[in-house]
């Protein structure tokens, strides 16, 4: 069986909740990723920064996101991983939160790596792969409750 560690990337950049969304922004082609995880002193995740969370709750409101932190967009509560967890429940926890990354975390809670769809899609199954964009590409409208 496959775990995280096995598909993760590795010491991922990181920000503190005070860091200025430019540099942020920076960050993000610098490393070309979409997500930032946002740590505490010790290197805990508090939060992300998405792209989309720049685009959506300050640009789409007329906001300038370069007078903003990361603090003052942030998604959370976060939901993170473990190095140990098998891929098809690091799957389920994205389909579940309709997450295309998770920060994963050590035992001591330290942002250690992160795991996106692009790392299931080009080490994962094809399947689980497919299940997982499918879920979490579903507009709120269309999923079904149970």
């Amino acid at each position: 069986m496959r775990t995280v560690r096995d598909i993760m990337t590795t010491d991922p950049v990181h920000c503190p909740p005070s860091a200025n969304l430019g540099d942020v922004a920076r960050l993000m082609v610098d490393y070309d990723c979409g997500e930032i995880p946002i740590c505490d002193e010790a290197g805990r995740p508090l939060g992300v920064v998405t792209d989309r969370d720049i685009v959506a709750r300050l640009v789409a409101v007329g906001e300038n996101p370069l007078q903003h932190t990361a603090g003052d967009c942030m998604s959370q509560p976060i939901v993170t991983t473990t190095p140990d967890a098998l891929l098809e429940d690091c799957a389920r926890l994205m389909e579940q939160y309709r997450v295309r990354r998770l920060p994963v975390v050590d035992a001591a809670g330290l942002c250690c790596g992160i795991v996106s769809q692009a790392d299931l899609a080009t080490r994962g199954s094809r399947n689980m792969t497919a299940e997982v964009v499918e879920k979490v590409s579903e507009r709120a409208s269309e999923r079904v409750s149970f």
